[in-house]
């Protein structure tokens, strides 16, 4: 008797079900009525493609070995499938493969032996094993070890061309019996596939591969080269480098708020552009791509609304801004995880020969997010501080595991998600930082754990600097967050890294000056967070311009100047650089001008002169840019479905028991859907005829004998017994059906 999937299903229990829903998610989406949708489900090919991108190379050794033993058909003993697969997979790995095999609903067994769904046939190779058709005839008979033992050297030459696969072969002189091919023809060694294509039969491979039937298989994980590093150092290298993201994050929110790209007109960002920005950020144009690729997930910049959109950051990147370090790494490691995009394409050329642009469509991948976890879970899953000596080993690792990922950029995705791992702070020194292993096994939302990882790596944040004669001031670590931003306003950051160099000029200082900090504040601040005296040429520095700002004052009138020091707007006002500026002296020490109070200042700057913009109470008013913003738009991150829970998986089978039930319970004239739905997919196993009375879409009733091919969809496909001609019919109008007798 032979057992169907559904039947299979049924003597499961509940537990089982849920772990194949767990397993299989797609069976689950929407929830089947019964378990005859659900064992329909399971024997689609898409959804059969998808499960199999889960197996190991074993396990897809064990599927193809059930299709060369015809187990799609008529079944195959555990023993046949243990001879296909030969000596190099043991007996526990045959049977670990089994389990997953029927865990995932793809084999199961009946009185004929192990059964699997028909559609892997769709998923293996074109010759399983390397393999050709099973023949009849000579290549059939027990005749045929003698037969190959008698052969012309010239004739076991061509065979063992086409033992390794792929058994078809190609000979112009196919035709001629005299040949060594055309010999093998006649003895029916064999297969003729045209005048010029001959195939070698599957039982002549078998019987010539010896005791590896299906060739050479890898059944153990290849070996994993490994270095041991301290954690500390690996933890401490990463939080240098999350502290770099962080800051080149925060000088492309200022650049581009300031200076913002335009968006191409195919969408993305210019080579031109990157470049610029590559050299602001001080790093190189493949580390840009990837921060400007992880500020677009997070949503910290977007596209302008207008009519020629630039890229701006958005009011997220305020936010984000204002919070500590900690959190805002977690939410750009997050991002970057989450990821369905490829930055390493960023610099190569598509399918038109066009080149790639960061930030544009052509680099959305579906199942990034997807292949980058996978990389860095394998890695993670090492103890921590140890490393992997090459990206290409763990490749191979990787590719053993799930041969039928990646695609083409296999080996590329995993050197990409090392080396932007490294950039981000998640992987350090070829391996998984604490941070990065708490970040990979938290959920979303779940930031606390993450953030308190980081915190741990990081040195403490201190509050004092070093101040050098040369005008600069190191920060041998990281600074409190407030004193950071007072260093940034008073000076530029000349290099980063584990410690900062700050360097003071004319320039910084007045731009302190302009914000409102004086220039009692500014010597304040030095002297209560330096460990070092202040240095002389700092403290005239400052005095100097100090002295020299403030004392031109401009208000808006459209704006005004003003000044204590009469010869001083004297100068100004003969000035010929100031004259587009259009003032006009109405007192001995105010002028006044039609034009924006900005531009004055800038006029005047420009001129060489040190104005100071005032608010109503003559304090001094901060006119320095604060950047273009844009709304935020939707992060785009990974899209997912949440993975369901205990309770929900046992609700949804609970569901297809009683479905089960009720579709016992119908009763009429005619076979029920289920009925004949079980009818035609066991037709469609065993390869027998079936006679189909239904009722066409003008209500006229037919009859036709089929041997059904494909049964799913809510429709039934198959050749007609007649004329030979390919049909199909809708499921719901079958009123009549019956298995005829082969």
């Amino acid at each position: 008797m032979t057992t169907s999937l559904v039947d299979a299903l049924r003597a499961q229990d509940d537990a089982s079900l849920a772990a194949l829903l767990r397993l299989r998610p797609d069976l689950a989406v929407p929830p089947p009525a019964d378990l005859t949708v659900l064992a329909t489900r399971a024997g689609i090919r898409a959804s059969v493609h998808r499960a199999c991108d889960e197996l190991d190379t074993v396990t897809l050794a064990v599927v193809e070995a059930l299709v060369v033993a015809d187990a799609d058909h008529t079944g195959a003993e555990r023993d046949g499938l243990a001879a296909l697969l030969g000596p190099d997979v043991p007996a526990e790995a045959l049977d670990r493969a089994l389990v997953a095999l029927r865990e995932r609903a793809l084999v199961w067994e009946d009185e004929q032996g192990l059964r699997v769904v028909h559609a892997v046939r769709d998923i293996v190779p074109t010759h399983p094993g390397n393999l050709g058709r099973r023949a009849g005839g000579p290549a059939a008979s027990s005749e045929l070890p003698a037969m190959l033992a008698a052969l012309e050297p010239d004739e076991r030459r061509v065979l063992d061309a086409l033992v390794a696969g792929p058994p078809i072969g190609r000979s112009r002189s196919a035709g001629a019996p005299e040949t060594p091919v055309g010999r093998l023809l006649a003895k029916g060694l064999l297969i003729r596939v045209d005048s010029d294509t001959v195939e070698l039969p599957q039982q002549v491979g078998i019987a010539l591969r010896g005791e590896r039937p299906m060739g050479r298989i890898v059944a153990l994980p290849p070996a994993l080269d490994t270095r041991e590093r301290p954690p500390g150092q690996v933890d401490g290298t990463a939080g240098g480098a999350a502290m770099e993201l962080l800051r080149r994050t925060e000088r492309l929110v200022e650049l581009w708020g300031t200076a913002p790209p335009a968006v191409l007109r195919s969408g993305g960002l210019s080579v031109r552009d990157l470049r610029r920005t590559a050299r602001e950020l001080d790093t190189d144009e493949t580390a840009t791509a990837l921060i400007v690729e992880i500020a677009l997930a997070a949503d910290l910049i977007g596209e302008s609304d207008s009519p020629n959109p630039d890229w701006l950051p958005t009011t997220t990147a305020d936010i984000w801004l204002a919070g500590s370090p900690e959190h805002r790494w977690t939410a750009l490691a997050r991002a970057w995880l989450d990821l369905q995009r490829l930055p390493g394409l960023v610099g190569r050329r598509d399918d038109q020969d066009r080149p790639i642009n960061a930030l544009s469509e052509t680099l959305r991948r579906p199942l990034a997010a997807r292949d980058r976890r996978r990389v860095l879970e394998a890695l993670a899953a090492l103890p921590p501080g140890t490393s992997v000596t090459s990206p290409a080993a763990l490749g191979e690792l990787l590719a053993w595991r799930a041969p039928r990922r990646g695609g083409r950029l296999r080996d590329e995705l995993v050197e990409w998600a090392l080396s932007e791992g490294t950039v981000v702070g998640v992987v350090a020194l070829e391996a998984v930082s604490e941070p990065g292993r708490v970040v990979l096994a938290t959920a979303p939302g779940d930031n606390a754990p993450v953030v308190a990882a980081l915190r741990a790596v990081l040195p403490e944040p201190g509050e004092t600097v070093f101040l050098q004669a040369d005008l600069t001031a190191v920060a041998p670590g990281p600074l409190v967050a407030w004193l950071a931003r007072e260093l940034r306003l008073m000076a530029d950051v000349e290099s980063a890294g584990g410690a900062t160099v700050y360097r003071f000029t004319e320039t910084s200082v007045r731009r302190a000056l302009d914000a409102g900090r004086s220039v009692t504040d500014l010597r304040d601040l030095l002297e209560r967070h330096s460990s070092t005296p202040v240095p002389q040429a700092l403290t005239y520095l400052v005095d100097d311009v100090g002295r020299r700002h403030g004392r031109l004052r401009g208000g808006v009138a459209a704006s005004f100047l003003r000044a204590d020091d009469e010869v001083l707007l004297s100068e100004v006002l003969a000035h010929p650089d100031v004259v587009p500026a259009e003032l006009r002296r109405i007192a001995p020490t105010v002028a006044v001008s039609p034009v924006a109070l900005a531009e004055v200042l800038d006029l005047l700057r420009a001129a060489g002169f040190s104005p100071a913009a005032e608010d109503a109470a003559g304090s001094v008013l901060d006119l320095g840019p604060r950047g273009r913003r844009t709304d935020p738009r939707q992060p785009r991150g990974r899209i997912t479905t949440p993975e369901p829970s205990a309770e929900r998986l046992d609700a949804i089978v609970a569901k297809m028991r009683a479905g089960d039930v009720l579709a016992a319970a119908r009763t009429g004239a005619g076979p029920t859907t289920t009925r004949t739905l079980a009818t035609l997919q066991e037709a469609a196993r065993e390869q027998r005829r079936v006679w189909i009375g239904y009722v066409d879409r003008h209500g006229v009733q037919g009859e036709r004998v089929l041997a059904p091919t494909l049964v799913g969809g809510g429709v039934v496909e198959g050749r007609d017994a007649v004329d030979g001609e390919l049909h199909r019919l809708p499921l719901h109008r079958i009123t009549r059906i019956a298995v005829l007798e082969s």
